[in-house]
Formats: C-alpha cells, structure tokens, sequence
C-alpha cells in the first residue's frame, strides 16, 4: 500500500467513525444469534421461537447421548472443532469484557454453557472424543430445516489409535476458558469443567496426530486442519495454565512454542503470528500469553514480539509489512472464506492487547512509528462500525439490526417456513423451491452476521452465494466480546 492510498484510506476511516451506532442492542442480537444455532431440546426461556427441538437422537445409535451443542453456520451438522473455538472465544469475551455485558451476561453465560454441556458428553469416554455429529455430504445434498432432517446422523470420533490432537486440545481450551467464566457464579459446574478440560489435554498431548487423518473424509474440505494441531496444543495448555496457575501448563507453553514455529513452516498453508480463526491460533496465543508473561518486554519468550508485530501488520499506517488488505471502504481483508470472520477476530485481539498495553503502560513501535492503546481501539472500532452500517453500502451485515441488512442469508431454517407456518415435513428435495427463491427469508436469524462484502464492498444477497451470505458461529462469537467492550465504551 503507497503513501497516497493509505491517507486516503485513513481520511475514510475518520469520515465514518461519526456514525453512531447502539452497541448494547447490537450485543444483546449477536448472542441471541446462537440460540438459532442451538441443536437438541429447546429449553422453555428459548427466544427464538421459530427454531424447534431438533436431533433428539444424536449419538443413540451407538448408545452415547450426543444431543445439544450448535450447527455452526448455515447447514445441520455439528462441526466440534470450529464449535470448540467460537465456544472460547465466548468464554474469552465474559473473562474479558463481562463486565460490560450488563443484563447480556446471563445470555451470554447461556450460549458458552449450550455449548460446554454438549462437550461433556462428547468427552464422557476416556479414550474417545467425538469430532461432528452429521454426514456432511448428505447434510449438503439437501436444503431441510433442521427439526425435519431425516439425512444420517453419523457421529464421528478420534481415540488413542485415531488421534484428533487438534479438535481434543481446542474442546479442552473451551472448557478451561469456560470453567473462569462460570468461577463467580458456579463453583461446582466450574471445577467439573475444568477437570474435564485437564482431561481431554491429556488425551490430546499423548496421542498426537491430525484428524484429517483420521477423519479426513468426513471433515474435510469443510474444517480440514491446514495448520497443524501444534498451535491448539499450545493454546489449549496457555488456556490451562490461565486457568490452575499450575506451573507444569506454562512449562509446557514455554517449551512447545517452537514446536508451534517449525509447524508452521511445514504445514500446507502455514501459520503465523498475523493468523487466528478456528483453524490457526498463532496470533491468539501471543496475545492471550502476553499477559501471562507480566507483559516484561525484555522476556525471552517471542510471544510479546510477535504481539507487537501482529499489530504492526494490521495498522493501515505502519510502514512493516500487512498481513490484510483493506477495501476501499476500509473492510479488513484476508484470505479464504466468511471474511467477516477475520475482522471480528483481528478486533478482538486488538481490543484485549491494548487493555494489556495500557496496563503495562506500554506502546508499540513498528519501525519509526508508534501506536498506543487507543490506536488499536479505534481501528477495531472501525471494523465493527463497518459491520454495523458505517460502510459505501450503508448496510448491516448483522441480520436485525439497522433499518438495512441481508435478507436473503445461506441458512436452512431461516429460509424455509418455520413449523408454526408450516407443520409438514419438508423432505431434501422440498425445501429447493424455496433456496431457489428471490423472496426475503421468512424467518429473521437475529444477530446472524454473515460472511460480508467482497474486496470491493459489494453484497449481492444471494442466498446461493454461501461465502458472502452464509452466518458463523466463529464470526459471531469474537464480536461479543468487541460489542460488549464499545457497549462501555461508545465513543
């Protein structure tokens, strides 16, 4: 990016960062989003109502309970690895910014716990951990609500003789973020988690392997591992060590780090310090253990530097190297799909590192440029504006907030009329008419945010268009956090 391009990126920046937006109303949709998402018995206090029981018999079939947790976008399979992380990074955004979240707590302590009592039964076998729960190949094949799937409900886990390094360290990072989360409120839920969480890290470091290998025909393309199950290793220990101050975690954290750095040299797309999302947690791993590390800028571990760095390589202004494109509109861009989801993960982090800069009294230098704590504020607060409405398009891209947002989003039961319109059943083929139709969803998936604009801030809310249109669990689940902290902090 040349001189020009950059003041006149920042000139835009500016010009839009008069908007107002109510950020308490935003949160309280971005967390009712994943009482859509839920799979299994809908408890009484449900909100949206259009969304019924569903999967009642995942697991059945080979006589363990499955049922409960999240379908994690558009589609009616439940996914555990990207389903592990958004549930972490909803514990991260409580431990984080719960304080702000006000009457959204309690919600948002429902959605993390819809979550962890589903992976308590996913890991109530010693020597088992169920991976997904659905054949994804027929789930596609068809456009069905989930309360009338009939495709198979295949479960699908790793074990000693089958490693899944990867999917077991993230469930186990979940539950220890989450055993912090409901400390204050649930000593004892908290410390079965917890003990859960040492559990599955253990099976996780002692029978290393990817489950692509041993899953690889179910799991990917749709969540294949590209980056190694090093960095969940990691991850999953600094979540640990946060959580029981035991020393064994953090030696652990110390002496696998370069692990991490060879993996990502050898891995088929790599990892970085500039990359974080449910497949690689380089850049969440520097930043969570910054703060571990008291913040001591003379530390030999690389985890602030690499920090600083990733900071470097977002800022439109800094003269070192990006590791994301803008659109002219001022959108973070990266590589692969659901882009939304790297701007609301990249603010996410900007948000916490610059309450650990502030704490330390520390700025960041990128080269002969300097960014303290309300730099990296204001340039989350960018993004999020942007999802909000602050964009060329005038558009939210969260479904129900704003008078503008899509209507037309990649997902099943928002796009097919719900059982209180339409009590029979709508079989694979039946539910084409209505993907194929040019008409607004029936049903609102409040909080919804999809996968964005294009490069170039276009949207052409097609429903077909699944990369721009379809909702995540994983792009939703870092905006919490960002939302709840701009709730306290609206300008």
């Amino acid at each position: 990016m040349d001189t020009l391009q950059t003041v006149l990126l920042l000139i835009a920046m500016v010009a839009t960062m008069v908007d107002s937006h109510d950020y308490g109303d935003a949160l309280t949709k971005s967390i009712l989003f994943f009482e859509g998402q839920r799979s299994g018995k809908l408890p009484p206090t449900q909100r949206i109502t259009w969304r019924k029981d569903s999967a009642l018999r995942d697991g059945f079939e080979i006589g363990v309970d499955l049922v409960g947790g999240y379908y994690d976008a558009g589609d009616n399979v439940k996914f555990n690895f990207p389903m592990a992380f958004s549930t972490t990074m909803l514990a991260w955004s409580v431990l984080e910014f719960g304080k702000s979240m006000n009457s959204d707590l309690p919600h948002a302590l429902e959605a993390i716990r819809w979550a962890t009592d589903y992976f308590l039964k996913a890991t109530s076998i010693p020597g088992f951990v169920y991976a997904q729960v659905g054949d994804p190949y027929g789930d596609h094949k068809c456009w069905e609500r989930p309360e009338d799937m009939d495709t198979p409900r295949t479960p699908y886990a790793v074990s000693k003789q089958f490693p899944g390094s990867e999917v077991s360290a993230e469930i186990a990072a979940a539950l220890a973020a989450s055993s912090m989360a409901f400390r204050p409120i649930d000593l004892g839920y908290s410390a079965r988690l917890l003990k859960r969480a040492r559990m599955v890290f253990d099976f996780a470091d002692q029978y290393r392997g990817s489950y692509n290998d041993s899953l690889g025909p179910w799991v990917c393309p749709f969540y294949c591992d590209y980056s190694g199950y090093e960095d969940e290793l990691v991850w999953g220990a600094a979540w640990l060590f946060k959580a029981t101050k035991a020393q064994m975690y953090w030696n652990y954290v110390r002496e696998n780090i370069h692990n991490l750095e060879n993996a990502s040299l050898n891995s088929i797309e790599g990892g970085s310090f500039t990359e974080f999302g449910w497949d690689s947690k380089h850049a969440g791993i520097n930043v969570l253990v910054s703060n571990l590390v008291a913040l001591n800028a003379s530390d030999s571990t690389p985890f602030i530097s690499n920090a600083d760095n990733l900071v470097c390589s977002v800022l439109p202004e800094s003269p070192t190297p990006k590791s994301v494109s803008y659109s002219p509109g001022g959108l973070i861009f990266r590589p692969g799909g659901s882009n939304l989801q790297h701007a609301t993960s990249l603010s996410f982090l900007l948000l916490v590192y610059s309450r650990y800069l502030s704490k330390a009294n520390r700025v960041i230098h990128c080269d002969n440029m300097v960014a303290g704590p309300a730099r990296l504020v204001q340039v989350a607060r960018r993004q999020v504006d942007y999802i909000l409405g602050s964009n060329p398009l005038n558009m939210s891209y969260m479904a129900g907030y704003g008078p503008k947002f899509p209507q037309r989003i990649h997902h099943r039961g928002s796009s097919l009329p719900s059982i209180d319109q339409y009590r029979g059943q709508i079989d694979c083929n039946g539910g084409t008419q209505y993907f194929n139709s040019n008409n607004p969803n029936p049903n609102l998936l409040t909080g919804a945010v999809v996968g964005g604009p294009d490069i170039k801030d276009s949207y052409s809310d097609s429903r077909s268009d699944f990369v721009h249109s379809e909702p995540t669990t994983y792009i939703n689940a870092p905006l919490v956090g960002a939302l709840a902290y701009f709730k306290s902090h609206p300008s």
